[in-house]
């Protein structure tokens, strides 16, 4: 008999195949997240369940299937899954490390240019039919040459933003914890003070929910700039609006949110905020290889070979 898994979104046809070649496949086809209700009954009688960032997998869900041997996350982050009630049920749970670095630090540079030179206020401004004259003085933006980069979050993705930075000019700094002295790294503190752009790459854990505050929007420079790739609450966003509110930062493009997809009127009411709906590693190529990868740690573990990105 095949191995049963369960596939809580759509994913590539040509990985949805080899998928579908080697088990017996639940594959939630309806719009939007599958409702807990749904996740937990569909779990019952299943050995893998490929997962993806909106599915919370907590203990109450791997009681509900109690087969359970991998929980695949299309993701890097794996916020959504509790990691130590797997490991304490003998689940593995993987991720998809690597294969969307590239796409992320790309979308990281398209905020930052897009908010620099305040090219969705543009957009709005022709689509809104409110232009009226070209000044030498119209929409200035910032320029980044010369500046500095600040990434919190020193790990793929964040290493790969910062070797783009001297295409344009700029400098970059790496937050680590406590005081350091090696090149081009140092505190969070020191980092929010001296950089002009300022750009999140930590994951999501217990010491980073709310690591940027109203404390640390507070340090930065009145003419910087903050962008969140990462996960949403990593930014306070109640803080986000009252450091805006007022003026002190420049500006803030946002990919992530706290209550995903859910997005407050409260941020929308500035044009100096640049807002997209989490499309940071939302290419063909990577969205396929990320889907390739959670199917290739399934059919490792469920015929007994290991996984190859574990994160237990």
């Amino acid at each position: 008999m095949l191995p049963r898994v369960l596939l809580t979104r759509r994913i590539p046809s040509s990985v949805f195949t080899r998928l579908t070649g080697q088990c017996d496949v639940d594959l939630y086809d309806g719009e939007g997240a599958i409702p807990r209700p749904e996740l937990k009954r569909r779990l019952a009688d299943k050995e893998g369940v490929i997962s993806v960032l909106t599915d919370k997998i907590d203990a109450e869900m791997m009681d509900a299937g109690p087969a359970l041997k991998i929980i695949a996350n299309i993701a890097v982050g794996y916020d959504n899954i509790d990691v130590a009630a797997a490991r304490t049920r003998g689940i593995i749970v993987s991720n998809t490390p690597d294969v969307l670095t590239e796409a992320v630090a790309e979308f990281t540079w398209a905020l930052i240019l897009g908010l620099a030179r305040r090219v969705a206020e543009g957009d709005r401004l022709i689509r809104g039919d409110r232009w009226e004259t070209w000044g030498l003085d119209f929409m200035l933006g910032m320029e980044l040459r010369g500046k500095q980069l600040g990434i919190i979050g020193g790990g793929r993705i964040g290493r790969a933003v910062a070797a783009k930075a001297s295409a344009f000019g700029m400098t970059t700094a790496i937050a680590s914890r406590g005081t350091t002295h090696t090149p081009g790294r140092m505190s969070l503190d020191e980092l929010l003070v001296t950089s002009d752009v300022v750009s999140i790459h930590t994951p999501l854990t217990p010491e980073t929910h709310h690591l940027i505050d109203r404390r640390a929007l507070a340090r930065m420079k009145r003419s910087a700039m903050l962008v969140n790739t990462a996960r949403g609450p990593v930014v306070d966003e109640d803080a986000l609006v009252w450091a805006l509110g007022e003026h002190l930062i420049a500006g803030a493009a946002l990919d992530v949110y706290n209550k995903e997809p859910d997005v407050s009127l409260a941020l929308r009411q500035f044009e100096n905020i640049l807002l997209t709906p989490h499309l940071g590693s939302a290419t063909r190529e990577t969205r396929t290889a990320m889907a390739d990868l959670a199917v290739r740690n399934v059919l490792g573990v469920l015929t007994g070979h290991e996984a190859l990105t574990p994160v237990t």
